[in-house]
């Protein structure tokens, strides 16, 4: 991800979350958080190549805690959160990250069976973390990331 990616970020962000991060959030993450790392996904779309999703995660030491995921809502359903979750995953398997470690939402059913899908276990709960509807957040962990060789995230077979 780059500045110039952030008008197709925000808008997929503002359609994507009840409580979408404010510009400054993502500048701060993409020139000034040095563990920070922001993927994008491009596709072809109606004659053009456009901005389909993005992922950001932070890598702290040996974790990589998953901040964000999204699609544009037009493209959902079509993969490119799985390939962004595949690419950020390995990413972080070659920086060095032996888990992965994130928040979402129990109502987001789509999200919750793609992270079990790539073997995201369920930790933890924090109780009323999302303030626009107290909603807990589910704490899911995917651990073991180095013994995963090359595009080893691949689908529970």
């Amino acid at each position: 991800m780059t500045v110039d990616d952030l008008p197709a970020v925000l808008e997929i962000d503002r359609s994507s979350f009840a409580l979408p991060w404010p510009e400054r959030s993502f500048r701060f993450e993409l020139t000034e958080n040095d563990a920070a790392h922001l993927l994008v996904a491009e596709v072809a779309w109606s004659g053009r190549t456009c901005l389909a999703g993005y992922l950001g995660y932070w890598l702290l030491v040996d974790e990589m805690h998953i901040s964000t995921l999204a699609v544009h809502p037009d493209l959902r359903g079509q993969g490119v959160g799985e390939r962004l979750l595949l690419a950020g995953l390995d990413q972080a398997r070659r920086q060095g990250a032996e888990l992965a470690t994130l928040e979402v939402r129990p109502s987001n059913a789509a999200a919750v069976a793609l992270y079990r899908k790539y073997g995201f276990g369920l930790v933890g709960r924090r109780r009323a973390y999302y303030c626009d509807n107290d909603e807990d957040a589910l704490l899911m962990t995917l651990t073991g990331l180095s013994s995963r060789p090359g595009q080893a995230m691949r689908g529970a077979e």
